[in-house]
């Protein structure tokens, strides 16, 4: 990458900064659920139509494409995921959202962005608004797209489904990134697996109602699903080897509808995280085990049921890729740029460009203030005093997790944009 080039274009920065941070603020205090991005995605298509992008909206129900092309040169696909989430925003910020509204199943809820998607438009509108005010400074075609629903993991599938390949054409290299509870400034990257792969699944199990005086007369779905739930951490702890990362969570178990009444039947609703295929596998497999021999211990009536879904993919940082983007990070941020840890989040990211058979980089931003954050490390307070994403508390703090965040975009599209590399070199996509 010409470190020249990337000063150059956002040299432009300085005057967009006020615009960007007004952009964010607005994006935060009007957020939007996974499907319904629709306010959303007409100020991201605006603003990229005044840029002079080629714009398609409506991908996958909500999704921007916007396509600028700049002579000969590789394609680079950066991409922002637009959706917030069902939480009562506890910030006390003065652009905190207010926002509520109903959700797929027609229930009011509250909307707040609470894990920083608005970092990620506001950065990727920025970004490529500067790339495409300096094309004297690189070469090729630029792909800006946003993405809807990345919350409930289909919004990529969604926008696949809707012939988003023939829309961005062939692609040489694709990037993401997201805002973590990290100090603001700092930028990390990681070659191979960065994200897990995440599965939920819903178990039912089927026992025999009685009254709560006569537990005889029952097959007492809470003890059953009380037995599944304790055995189901020996597979972790016992199953999988200790130098393989995997998490198994139960969230909710939910069964009868009063103290005296014992139930027919009781879900169970857990997640999974796991970084490769075959553990993925192991995992879900012991878990039916476990459930079906638990339900025959306490001869169930009938079998479970298994539902899966909120399926997320493995995210796996190409090497070549991660390699060419983690030294132009480097020569630009310093000693701000380093190895993002293992994340146990999941992300529906890769789907598009596994799809495109692109090689891909994606990594992480700090947005939490560094003087607090340094804090609660010297304290040992880290995971109790700084709020994670999803949380109600989780507010980026404006700058420096902006100009880093859009820096960021722009300095790995010129990592390629501005390279004479041969393009056929970058063409070695993966599956």
């Amino acid at each position: 990458m010409s470190t020249d080039a990337a000063h150059t274009v956002l040299a432009g920065l300085d005057d967009a900064r006020d615009d960007l941070e007004s952009f964010y603020r607005d994006l935060h205090e009007h957020p939007e659920l996974s499907h319904q991005e629709t306010e959303t995605a007409g100020k991201v298509a605006d603003r990229l139509r005044s840029a002079g992008y080629d714009v398609t909206t409506g991908i996958g129900g909500t999704g921007v494409v916007g396509i600028i092309e700049n002579g000969d040169g590789p394609r680079v696909l950066l991409r922002a995921d637009m959706d917030a989430l069902p939480v009562h925003e506890a910030t006390g910020l003065d652009y905190a959202s207010t926002v509520t509204t109903k959700d797929a199943d027609g229930q009011p809820v509250p909307v707040m962005h609470a894990c920083g998607h608005d970092v990620h438009v506001a950065c990727l509108a920025t970004a490529a608004a500067l790339l495409a005010a300096k094309k004297d400074q690189w070469s090729g075609t630029l792909i800006a797209l946003f993405q809807p629903a990345e919350e409930v993991g289909d919004g990529a599938r969604g926008m696949l489904d809707d012939d988003v390949r023939d829309i961005v054409g062939a692609v040489d290299v694709a990037f993401g990134q997201h805002v973590l509870p990290m100090p603001a400034g700092v930028v990390g990257t990681r070659v191979g697996p960065v994200l897990s792969a995440a599965n939920s699944m819903r178990v039912i199990v089927h026992g025999r109602g009685a009254h709560g005086s006569m537990p005889q007369a029952a097959i007492d779905p809470v003890v059953l699903a009380a037995m599944i739930v304790i055995r189901l951490q020996t597979i972790v702890a016992r199953e999988v080897a200790p130098t393989e990362p995997a998490v198994l969570t139960v969230g909710s178990i939910h069964s009868g509808s009063k103290s005296n009444v014992i139930g027919d039947s009781a879900v169970i609703e857990l997640n999974v995280r796991t970084y490769n295929d075959e553990t993925r596998k192991h995992v879900l497999d012991a878990i039916r085990r476990i459930v079906r021999a638990e339900c025959a211990a306490s001869a169930s009536p009938k079998e479970p049921d298994f539902e899966l879904y909120d399926e997320f993919p493995l995210t796996v940082n190409d090497e070549t890729v991660t390699q060419r983007v983690t030294a132009a990070f480097a020569d630009f941020f310093g000693d701000k740029a380093g190895e993002l840890p293992l994340q146990s989040a999941s992300e529906d990211f890769s789907d598009i460009p596994s799809a495109l058979r692109t090689p891909y980089s994606y990594w992480g931003i700090g947005g939490i203030d560094p003087d607090t954050y340094a804090a609660a490390e010297q304290a040992g307070r880290v995971s109790s005093d700084i709020p994670v994403n999803h949380s109600p508390y989780f507010a980026p703090v404006v700058q420096p997790t902006l100009d880093v965040g859009t820096q960021a975009l722009v300095v790995a599209a010129l990592a390629y944009l501005s390279s004479d590399a041969d393009a056929s070199a970058s063409r070695s996509r993966t599956a």
